[in-house]
């Protein structure tokens, strides 16, 4: 299927495609910071064995509006309900990766009612001083330097070292990725990041989550991930041996098995 846009209530155009058979439930796959729909190319051939699988680029990355001013998860929750309403989705279940899986809990404390079972992958809960110091030092990069700088810079975080030897394709697929995403963009999200502060409200959540986490990631840590497990009710973590921050391209197989596992596919 091709890549659609759909108009937000807002003015905002996002980019969203659409795979898997007509009348099938729907998941919604929300994408990473620096990335687009495209990351989820591991998943949608397990995903279509039983699902409506809707992905769309964040607003500020990929073929969606960059719209400038700082964004926060109220606004990319927000987005997420238009795109269900644009669609007429009544209910998901909903899959996210690092700021998508943000996103998700942002949706899952707004919208209950909206969503089933959710993944939420290799991401954090709550902005501490370091974290919020690092986005300030990321910005001003693509300030003076460009988000090429910034594009380089991630591979280490989103891949192990091993991965990045073993699959270099796959490497460089992904700083191109980083480095088409708009630099405004990229910065308004990085204005999200910086205030997130979901921890606190993780108890509230009522839904099926599973936590997935690389067991390399430097970024979101499997130490707070094992504690945002802790905390949601009834929650799972599954912890992927080898894995960096990007954990759905670094180890599909292993990913792909836990959300099956959990999805029931």
């Amino acid at each position: 299927m091709t890549t659609t846009r759909v108009a937000l209530p807002d003015g905002v155009s996002l980019a969203t495609r659409i795979d898997g058979p007509e009348g099938a439930p729907w998941i919604i796959l929300s994408n990473s910071l620096g990335a687009n729909l495209a990351m989820w190319d591991p998943q949608i051939d397990l995903l279509t064995r039983r699902y409506r699988v809707l992905r769309y680029d964040q607003r500020g990355h990929g073929g969606s509006d960059a719209p400038p001013g700082a964004y926060d998860f109220d606004m990319l929750v927000a987005d997420v309900a238009a795109l269900m309403d644009h669609h007429g989705i009544d209910t998901a279940d909903f899959m996210g990766l690092s700021m998508g899986a943000m996103t998700g809990m942002g949706l899952a404390l707004a919208h209950p009612d909206r969503f089933g079972r959710m993944v939420l992958a290799d991401a954090k809960s709550v902005a501490t001083d370091a974290y919020k110091a690092m986005w300030d030092g990321r910005i001003a990069t693509i300030r003076t330097e460009g988000i090429g700088k910034v594009a380089e810079a991630s591979l280490g975080l989103w891949f192990t070292d091993d991965f990045r030897a073993a699959d270099p394709e796959a490497a460089e697929a992904a700083r191109r990725m980083i480095a088409a995403t708009d630099p405004e963009g990229y910065i308004s999200s990085c204005h999200a990041l910086r205030e997130l502060d979901y921890l606190k409200d993780l108890g509230a959540i009522t839904l099926p989550v599973l936590y997935l986490c690389g067991g390399e990631d430097k970024g979101a840590p499997p130490a707070e991930m094992r504690q945002m497990a802790e905390v949601t009710p009834g929650a799972r973590y599954v912890e992927i041996p080898a894995a960096g921050h990007v954990s759905n391209i670094n180890r599909p197989e292993a990913f792909n098995a836990a959300v099956a596992e959990f999805l029931g596919l």
